[in-house]
């Protein structure tokens, strides 16, 4: 028993991570875009199995190394900035561009050394549990073939 808990457990512990996506919908939701605007960290990133699994966030790093992170959202250009500071992870920072359309969705697109025009794909996540200082960005990661949400705490800084 112990020997097939073992293995079920190694079976399941691979990366999961979701594709960049296209985005249709650009009709914003200003009120929400408004609440967003400021600096944020992440106060905590969880899904069902983080004990076991890995998530690789936005094809970048290990989602825990998003714990402690910056964002900057400015939202009367929808641009801002991202910066990974968790000491036990390499560092990355990269100007972002991001809105949130009338359907809840969150749409970013990491620009690094390009222009945003010149970046044909993104990431939509859903936002959930805005207040003036918290709200939630929910993602689906594929994980042995089912989708699991995986959740980012915002904090106002």
């Amino acid at each position: 028993m112990k020997k097939g808990l073992i293995l079920l457990v190694l079976s399941i512990a691979f990366v999961g991570c979701k594709p960049k996506q296209v985005v249709t919908n650009t009709k914003l939701d200003m009120k929400s875009e408004v609440l967003v605007k400021g600096t944020w960290s992440i106060s905590s990133v969880t899904y069902p199995g983080s004990d076991y699994i890995k998530v690789t966030s936005f094809d970048i790093a290990d989602s825990k190394c998003f714990v402690g992170s910056t964002w900057k959202f400015i939202s009367n250009n929808n641009k801002g900035e991202m910066a990974l500071n968790n000491a036990n992870c390499t560092s990355f920072s990269s100007p972002i561009t991001w809105y949130i359309n009338k359907d809840g969705n969150f749409v970013m697109k990491i620009i690094n050394e390009n222009k945003a025009k010149k970046v044909a794909e993104g990431y939509v996540l859903t936002v959930a549990n805005q207040t003036e200082n918290t709200f939630q960005l929910i993602d689906k990661a594929n994980v042995g073939g089912k989708l699991i949400d995986v959740v980012y705490q915002f904090q106002r800084n």
